[in-house]
Order: structure tokens, then C-alpha cells, then sequence
């Protein structure tokens, strides 16, 4: 924070988390400590590298203005990770009713006899932020939060999950149960139905050597049996 009489400026040190092909953006905070409109201009040693926004504007009394200072993608990184830039904030006591329009260069003209109070400002880079460590299988056991809560039986997210996981099993097992029953009735169905055809045929044989030549009361019977008991197995299956 510096110790100007118009305009206080935080930071003083412009950081910015220094990563390659990154547009980086830092805040500055100017407040007025006045009763007066205090006009400001921002400017750099390097231009081309930053963009200010805004970079001409006026701060009310005993009021705050954010200024966006953005740093633009680079493609190499400095060896030693120093930057030599600064900036320089320019601070004016403006007319009551001014506009950040109506501010303009001749304001800040000390051969103009303007009192312009001027801050300077490094730039610096520092490391970007690290991601957050991933959790480790064991960070919910022992004294953890979960645990105890598991333990004093209003249940967590482990036991829930092994409750979810009961449930399928259990009905995994009727079904296996249900499908063997169903085979082995189907098996069943299957050898009846080949006793019933062996009958069958050898009913047909003797109805040939008959010399009446009609078809004998048990064929029919058996024909509608077998009939009903292919229906029901194709029912079942």
C-alpha cells in the first residue's frame, strides 16, 4: 500500500502466476482519500505486453476503482523468472463533475503547473497456484470424520454403498434359482414328450396292421396331450 496523499494504491507489487501461452490478469485497487474527484492514468515501460482497463479514469471521493492489468500470452519464459517492467500510476485533483471521458493527457502535464502525484509499481512472477492433491484411499480411515460417523452408527457413505450393493446380489441368486428350476422342467417336459412320441409311433404301427383302418381312440387322446403339453412348455420358456 503506498502512502500517497490523493490516491492509495494495493498492490504495490503486480504478481502474476507465470504460465506459458496464458493470458494472466492481476487487479489493482486505488482508493481516494480525498474529498476531491481524483483523475488517474496508468502507464508501462512495456506496452505491447499489457493491456489496461482502464488505463485513464476517475475515482470518486473516498471511493474505490479496480484497474485489470492483463498480461498477455507468452511464448518463452524469462531463465531467471524477473521481470523487468514497471508501471506508473499518474494521480490528479480533477474538477467536481468530471468523467473518465474528459480526462486527458494535458491533465497530467507537470510543465503545465498540474501538482501529479506519481506511484510506481513493479512487476514480478510468481508460481501458479498448484491443483489440489488427489485423496488418498486411507485418508478416510482412523480418526477421519466419516469413520466416527460410521462408528457411532449413523452410517456413511461406505456402508451405504455396501447395502446398495447387497441388494442386486440377493436377486442375482433367485434368479439363478428360478432359471435352474425352469430347466429342469423343461427337461422333464422334454423326456415325457419323447416317451409320449415312441408310444405314439408304435400306435401308428399297429394301427397299420389293424384291418379296419380307423385311428384307435388312445391316438387321438395322445395327439391332444401332446399338443397341451408343447403349448405349456413353450409358455414357460
Amino acid at each position: 500500500m503506498s502512502n500517497s496523499e490523493l490516491l492509495t494504491v494495493e498492490p504495490l507489487d503486480l504478481q502474476f502466476p507465470f504460465e506459458l501461452k496464458k493470458q494472466i490478469s492481476c487487479s489493482l485497487y486505488l482508493t481516494n482519500k480525498t474529498d476531491n474527484n481524483v483523475a488517474f492514468k496508468v502507464k508501462t515501460t512495456n506496452p505491447k505486453k499489457y493491456c489496461v482497463r482502464p488505463n485513464t479514469g476517475v475515482v470518486l471521493p473516498r471511493s474505490t476503482c479496480e484497474v485489470l492489468v492483463t498480461m498477455q500470452a507468452q511464448k518463452e519464459a524469462p531463465s531467471d523468472m524477473q521481470c523487468k517492467d514497471k508501471f506508473l500510476l499518474q494521480g490528479v485533483i480533477a474538477s467536481p463533475g468530471v468523467t473518465a471521458k474528459e480526462v486527458t493527457p494535458e491533465m497530467f502535464s507537470k510543465e503545465a503547473g498540474h501538482l501529479v502525484e506519481e506511484t510506481k509499481l513493479r512487476v514480478t512472477y510468481v508460481a501458479p497456484p498448484r491443483p489440489p492433491s488427489p485423496v488418498h484411499e486411507g485418508s478416510e480411515e482412523g480418526s477421519s470424520p466419516r469413520a466416527s460417523v460410521s462408528d457411532n452408527g449413523h452410517g456413511s457413505e461406505f456402508s451405504r454403498f455396501s447395502v446398495d450393493r447387497a441388494e442386486p446380489q440377493e436377486n442375482t441368486s433367485e434368479a439363478r434359482a428360478l432359471i435352474t428350476k425352469l430347466t429342469e422342467e423343461k427337461q422333464s417336459a422334454i423326456q415325457l414328450n419323447n416317451r409320449l412320441q415312441r408310444e405314439l409311433d408304435q400306435l401308428r404301427r399297429e394301427s397299420k396292421k389293424s384291418q379296419s383302418g380307423g385311428i384307435p381312440f388312445m391316438y387321438v387322446l395322445l395327439v391332444g396331450l401332446i399338443g397341451l403339453i408343447l403349448g405349456y412348455i413353450m409358455k414357460r420358456t
